[in-house]
């Protein structure tokens, strides 16, 4: 069916279109009710179906002749290891590890947080907690102890299940460390923390408390699939609030899959069998949706890869890993190609191997730039393919739907509304404006599967962060347009949320942070523009008392405190010491004049500013 005869029939009546789209999953009990709302007035689908996705992605191929099919290919340049593992020993890997979780007490509706780096483990935990309808809750490898607090006493797990250590290209980074001090700095205390000894550390344990990965799992008997209702909580995925509070996602069971099953075929153009590559890390959404849940739902091989792509060892890393294990689509973050063009620009690297099984490229995690776009276009010669989604809907909201009908690239947009997604560009009263002109983009309710219908533990957030902006509609939080022929383009964020090479980050958690030092007055931290990760946080400072201090001194201080609060995926490296900040006469501090200023464009002063000698003042220093 060509896209726009599927699309319109997904707005007309989402409730025929996506009960026939759930018809490909194998239920134990079918949904009879695919739309509803439930008492918070939310809506939600397949609530009285009842599946396992654990199931789903494993259970169900092996016993449909899919044992001896790959179904996990491990690469890890930073270990120098590879290993393939297929459907069926995936299958007994997971249920003994759900084993283990039961045998510590985890069931259907309990909380486990995965702080692991890309090996196998971190996989199989995620589809152990499936398997018993417990909810995960993944925890990315970079983040410091405060932020892992955080999550901790927001879930309040039951078990903890982490490594030794993660490695970064030559560096090994003890996670133990970080964990033992989380769980001290935490209220909320699991119940048990459940270590793999990696060879290059070895973590110290804690008596009655923490847990040998390999003897707990050994000790352990398979446990079956627990079935869940549709509605029911698959995991919990934490990302940046403006408020400096991680907002805790809450994806469902049956939208997820029904979403996830349906995109592998019409965005990506997969077919079961094939081997897809998302180069991501589990701890951020495209891991949880495209390295494990879509492709095993969809009876894929995915690639699990620990390592860059540049520096493990070089910037022809991701060329030799499509060559060697038949890739057919690549998706990454721009930010990754970026890094490999500064590396080698005429893609000389790429020579040296095969890349006929390469159909397509997608990018998605920012936006891709067009000079990004040109240069894969031109050495590649394959579709490179946008796609603009958030860690709240799980999977494309924009994208060209190369299995549907492939479209033409317009540079700069994520092309076209995917199926489900009614998107709509309004202004600031929440009126719909016209073909080409900027806006606040926003999706008209219901949101199709797979998309949140609450954050973790505060339904009254989700509605103030997400429906009550416009009423009738989910607010995405970028800005952008859709052109004459409904094409999307996204300008960017509209909050205080950056993007540092695909990772959304707090730059409101990051003030807070630098304004704890005892020699700031103020700050503001802003996003500014950077060729090679989208953008870099950059602070700009106010001092209580300048006379006598070294700026360098203080601005080593502020980054150190940064990483240490919330980890090196900040990229917080930069500040400027200012003598005052440019704000509004009722004391706003004017962030997007700042970001148009830093980035060298056009602004416009505000009628609203206090004095505008203090943008002077500050574009003196840049």
């Amino acid at each position: 069916m060509a896209y726009k005869q599927e699309y319109q029939a997904s707005i007309d009546d989402p409730t025929a279109f996506w009960g026939e789209k759930a018809r490909a999953l194998d239920w134990y009990r079918a949904p009879q009710t695919v739309l509803s709302t439930d008492e918070n007035g939310i809506y939600r689908w397949f609530a009285d179906g009842e599946l396992n996705t654990c199931y789903l992605a494993l259970d169900y191929h092996v016993a449909n002749g899919r044992g001896d099919q790959l179904a996990v290919i491990y690469d890890s340049p930073v270990t120098d290891q590879q290993r393939k593992i297929t459907y069926a020993e995936l299958l007994d890997e997971v249920a003994s590890c759900a084993g283990m979780l039961e045998d510590l007490g985890v069931g259907k509706g309990d909380r486990v947080v995965i702080y692991l780096p890309m090996i196998p483990e971190a996989l199989i935990s995620m589809l152990a907690c499936a398997r018993l309808g417990a909810v995960h809750s993944v925890v990315f490898g970079g983040f410091a102890p405060p932020e892992l607090a955080v999550r901790l006493d927001d879930a309040t797990p039951k078990v903890l299940l982490t490594a030794s250590c993660g490695i970064e290209i030559s560096r090994v980074i003890e996670y133990k460390p970080i964990v033992d001090k989380a769980i001290e700095m935490a209220a909320h205390k699991p119940d048990h923390c459940v270590v793999l000894q990696r060879p290059q550390a070895r973590a110290e344990m804690q008596d009655g408390r923490d847990l040998d990965w390999r003897e707990a799992v050994a000790a352990a008997s398979p446990a079956a699939c627990v079935p869940v209702k549709g509605t029911d909580p698959l995991y919990i995925l934490y990302t940046s609030g403006t408020t400096g509070k991680p907002k805790g996602v809450v994806r469902e069971n049956g939208g997820h899959a029904v979403a996830m099953k349906y995109s592998m075929s019409a965005i990506y153009d997969i077919e079961p069998g094939d081997v897809y590559w998302a180069a991501s890390d589990v701890g951020w959404v495209v891991g949880h949706s495209y390295i494990v849940y879509g492709p095993l739902i969809h009876g894929c091989t995915t690639v699990l890869y620990e390592g860059k792509p540049i520096m493990t060892p070089d910037a022809g890393a991701f060329w030799r890993v499509i060559a060697e294990h038949g890739v057919k689509a690549l998706f990454t973050a721009p930010t990754a190609f970026r890094a490999i063009k500064k590396e080698d620009p005429e893609a000389e690297l790429a020579k040296q191997y095969d890349l006929s099984c390469l159909q397509t490229i997608f990018a998605a995690g920012e936006r891709l730039d067009p000079p990004t776009y040109e240069w894969l276009a031109e050495k590649f010669r394959v579709p490179v393919l946008d796609h603009w989604w958030q860690t709240e809907t799980g999977w494309a909201i924009a994208a060209n739907m190369h299995g549907l009908e492939p479209m033409p690239v317009k540079s700069g947009s994520s092309t076209v509304p995917v199926p489900g997604f009614n998107v709509q560009i309004l202004d600031e009263a929440g009126n719909r404006v016209a073909a080409g002109e900027q806006g606040f983009i926003a999706i008209e309710l219901p949101l199709p599967p797979s998309c949140l219908a609450t954050i973790w533990g505060d339904v009254e957030r989700f509605k103030e962060n997400y429906l009550e902006t416009y009423p009738g509609y989910f607010t995405t939080g970028d800005g952008g347009y859709i052109d004459e022929d409904g094409y999307v383009f996204i300008m960017g964020r509209v909050d205080d949320v950056i993007n540092v090479a695909g990772h959304r980050l707090s730059t409101g958690e990051m003030e807070e942070v630098v304004g704890k030092h005892p020699m700031v007055a103020e700050c503001a931290v802003i996003g500014r523009s950077d060729e090679l990760k989208g953008q870099m946080p950059m602070g700009l400072v106010v001092l209580k008392n300048a006379e006598g201090a070294d700026p360098d001194t203080i601005v080593s201080e502020l980054v150190a405190m940064v990483r240490q609060d919330i980890g090196a995926v900040a990229a917080f490296k930069e500040a400027l010491i200012v003598a005052r900040l440019p704000k509004t006469r009722s004391g706003k501090i004017l962030r997007k004049t700042l970001r148009a200023m830093v980035d060298g464009d056009d602004y416009v002063v505000p009628s609203t500013i206090e004095d505008p000698a203090v943008l002077d003042e500050i574009k003196a220093l840049l």
